[in-house]
């Protein structure tokens, strides 16, 4: 249902019947059904969404099989952080939060076509607010996915699924209470991140790694998420063009009809017909602009930022190669001079082990984000082929019948 009245706007979406675990992203494990997580119902207000988080599980942990849960972005990015700064899932890759919901785009079209209303004819607005409705639906279904598929992740991870406030996140039926941060905790974070950012990166040009799986890795990556950050720059690109095509064939429709209804002569039933073929037309471009943008653009864009977690993953572990070497170098001046001796061994040991299960845990996560990648990347490239083969030959059969009904027009005058 779309609500876009008196300045508000509220979109409460369900699932098609078909959808539920079948539709789980391919990033899923779905082998493993004991836990299962979707967004079964969203609402969207104008500052806020609301999830409808539904849970089916079998695990002996949690209360009841099957629960729902209402969540706001902010406690997403709740959850998120809790797992990142947990220590214990240093060796982990930790799943990208999903963005903050934005449509300020679409309402900002939207108060704009409310206020040019007086300069359309009533068909030419009532298509105008179709598209931005289209346009508005679709950028809150891909919010939704965003949130979703953060969460499947989780369920589907050996470790973050049992996870104490993942379980919380799932479960607690009251409100959270998760704020947003404020403007000077913003600044803090901001300041923080430049920072931890520029020891990262000082980090992974100074020190040397002699493991040459994760020298590997690291040269890969860094190039890889250039590669995929240029290529989601350029199919955004190209479905803006797809959009603007789109967008043409709609002014085309709309002048043709004007001439059929201010210009009553022969042409008038050419120019009808051809309007409403080049209005089918365009909802069909506008199907496979959404397509593109949904199956190749939101993928590309999502692996950038589950690129940069992998990339988090490997400086972790290069910082706790670098604490293992400092604890080398503090145990052999105890032994040098014959004090604390025992005091380093113990911290000598314990970032040993740290690193080492590190590196382990590290080693798996990497070469199964390798075969999520690829799977992935396969599934959705061969569904937008699949979807642009059926789009046209939709355009073609519509062409073609317009061409038949042009050519039957003039046998018959």
């Amino acid at each position: 249902m779309l609500n876009l009245q008196d300045g508000t706007d509220e979109i409460t979406t369900m699932p098609d019947s078909d959808t539920g675990s079948k539709n789980r992203s391919e990033t899923v494990d779905l082998t493993d059904q004991s836990l299962l997580v979707d967004i079964s119902d969203a609402l969207s207000e104008r500052d806020k969404v609301k999830f409808t988080v539904h849970t089916k599980t079998t695990l002996p942990d949690f209360q009841k099989n099957e629960f729902s849960v209402v969540r706001q972005h902010e406690e997403f990015l709740w959850l998120h952080d809790a797992l990142e700064s947990n220590e214990k899932y240093c060796g982990f890759i930790i799943p990208p939060a999903p963005p903050r919901p934005d449509f300020d785009a679409s309402r900002e079209k939207l108060q704009k076509l409310g206020e040019g209303e007086g300069a359309m004819t009533k068909e030419e607005f009532s298509k105008m607010k179709q598209e931005l409705e289209a346009e508005y639906l679709a950028t809150f279904k891909k919010t939704v996915a965003m949130h979703e598929v953060f969460l499947q992740r989780l369920a589907g991870h050996p470790v973050f699924k049992v996870d104490h406030t993942f379980r919380i996140f799932l479960e607690y039926e009251k409100d959270l209470s998760v704020r947003g941060k404020n403007k000077k905790e913003k600044f803090v974070g901001l300041i923080s991140n430049i920072k931890e950012s520029a020891d990262d990166m000082l980090l992974s040009t100074t020190q040397k790694d002699m493991d040459e799986f994760f020298e590997h890795e690291k040269n890969f990556l860094m190039e890889y998420h250039t590669q995929v950050k240029d290529a989601t720059w350029k199919a955004d690109r190209m479905t803006r063009c797809r959009k603007n095509v789109s967008d043409t064939y709609l002014t085309i429709a709309s002048t043709l009809l004007q001439l059929a209804t201010t210009d009553a002569t022969d042409l008038e039933r050419a120019f009808t017909k051809s309007s409403e073929t080049l209005e089918k037309v365009r909802k069909v471009e506008s199907r496979i602009a959404s397509d593109e943008d949904l199956k190749l653009s939101d993928t590309l864009r999502y692996y950038m930022r589950d690129t940069s977690a992998v990339k988090n993953l490997l400086y972790r572990r290069l910082r706790s190669l670098a604490n293992y070497e400092n604890a080398n170098r503090i145990l052999d001046k105890a032994r040098s001079k014959n004090k604390d001796v025992q005091e380093a061994e113990n911290q000598q040991q314990e970032a040993c082990e740290k690193f080492e299960n590190i590196s382990k845990l590290a080693k798996q996560e990497l070469q199964d984000f390798r075969t999520r990648r690829v799977a992935a990347f396969k599934k959705n490239l061969v569904e937008l082929a699949e979807l642009e083969v059926k789009h046209a030959k939709a355009e073609v059969q519509l062409l073609k019948n317009y061409l038949t009904s042009i050519q039957e027009d003039d046998l018959r005058h």
